[in-house]
């Protein structure tokens, strides 16, 4: 059943979670995004809900460290942004603790997400840990969309052959060209996202 959210009336933090929490069954459905340090998760996160400055986006990626939930028009469901991954200054004692944090939500933490939104760069295209997250939500039944943000870095040919070799690495799954910067299509990614009504990604 998809939800009965059309558009975003009022988008607001309501905390940042690290381990158990009633948050995960309070019944507020969740869609959650996640991605590597420096896809643009915040910006796609500011751009679905219409507010620029609902998630900061930090000069220093890597600075989330926390599974931080945001009500969008009170509490009809849950923005989920968790920890970018993958950030190239920090420690592996801290990229590990990210990491586990995410798979820890994913699979033990009792959160049934509607949706997972995995943001990449289209121009890198999927990682290791994006590829591990794919087979991990496929493992536990949670639905997911791909991201490729940034398309306006690319033109036309450099674009089709990136989308090309992302849905290939992603064994065909559903995977949405978008760019922050020009929002162009984004009527189509909040609908396929938040009222999940899928369309076509080609």
């Amino acid at each position: 059943m998809a939800l009965a959210i059309t558009k975003v009336e009022s988008a607001d933090f309501v905390k940042g979670v690290i381990g158990t929490d009633d948050v995960f069954t309070d019944g507020v459905p969740e869609i959650a995004f996640v991605g590597r340090s420096n896809v643009g998760k915040s910006s796609l996160i500011n751009s679905l809900t219409g507010r620029k400055a609902l998630v900061k986006v930090g000069n220093k990626p890597g600075k989330t460290t926390e599974l931080n939930f945001f009500s969008i028009n009170n509490k009809k469901c849950y923005f989920v942004d968790l920890p970018g991954y993958g950030y190239a200054k920090a420690t592996p004692k801290q990229r590990g603790k990210i990491e586990k944090l995410i798979l820890w939500y994913l699979m033990y933490s009792g959160a049934q997400p509607r949706r997972v939104v995995i943001i990449l760069d289209v121009k890198a295209g999927l990682t290791d840990f994006d590829q591990e997250m794919v087979c991990v939500l496929c493992e536990q039944g949670h639905p997911y969309t791909i991201v490729a943000n940034k398309v306006d870095k690319l033109n036309q040919k450099e674009l089709a052959a990136a989308l090309k070799g992302i849905r290939a690495a992603a064994g065909g799954a559903e995977v949405f060209p978008y760019s922050t910067m020009t929002e162009r299509n984004k009527a189509e990614l909040f609908a396929a996202v938040v009222a999940d009504e899928h369309v076509s990604d080609e």
